[in-house]
């Protein structure tokens, strides 16, 4: 996209998390970061440039598709630290009360969304978000587990059991997904300037050649 372009969904983006942080709290911090990925991802793929901009659009667009799953592990990490009653984990508390106990609720839809894109743009590997939806499931789940329901009471003793298990897989799988989005940023990138550096060199040598000639 151009840097216009850039600048302006930069400030739509900031506008949305701002507006929803203030009407529902760190949910709405949450829901914001989703809603604002998914808008740059759209806007990207509609102003789309020719194909020497194509790498560094996928980069951009793999970095706004990871900052709201680097919140969310952060959100998860503290919540570990909560169950083992660490100091740290008193944040969780407050983000509990922040967000009217829907905390995971909230976070599960948003995974949701998140892991749904990737199945229907080519931007984001799909096995990604195949993971980020597996992940959805389990917060989902986990989050109703307060429900008087009879399908709840079938599942909540797993997640009473094994809560710790469940939140360290959580951690686990969505580490994986950023740390490998980065990477494959990052590798992108790298190749594109080998492309470059290329391109520069090749053009020198031309220019000796034609120099040597006169």
């Amino acid at each position: 996209m151009s840097k216009t372009l850039d600048i302006l969904m930069a400030g739509i983006i900031s506008g949305i998390v701002a507006y929803t942080t203030s009407q529902i709290g760190v949910a709405g911090t949450i829901i914001g970061a989703v809603l604002g990925s998914m808008l740059f991802q759209l806007m990207s793929h509609i102003f789309s440039q020719p194909l020497d901009r194509v790498k560094t659009q996928k980069v951009e667009r793999n970095i706004f598709y990871v900052f709201p799953l680097i919140l969310i592990l952060v959100i998860e990490i503290i919540y570990l630290f909560y169950i083992f009653s660490l100091q740290p984990g008193d944040f969780y508390y407050l983000l509990q009360t922040a967000t009217g106990w829907n905390l995971f609720r909230t976070i599960g839809i948003a995974l949701l969304v998140m892991g749904l894109f990737p199945l229907f743009e080519s931007s984001i590997s799909r096995k990604y978000g195949v993971i980020v939806l597996a992940v959805a499931v389990v917060k989902l789940l986990g989050g109703f587990v307060d429900f008087n329901s009879a399908i709840v009471d079938l599942y909540s003793p797993l997640f009473y059991q094994f809560n710790e298990i469940f939140s360290i897989m959580v951690i686990v799988a969505l580490a994986y997904v950023v740390i490998s989005i980065t990477r494959d940023s990052v590798t992108i990138i790298r190749e594109k300037d080998d492309k470059d550096n290329l391109g520069e060199g090749h053009k020198t040598n031309l220019k000796e050649t034609s120099d040597d000639k006169d």
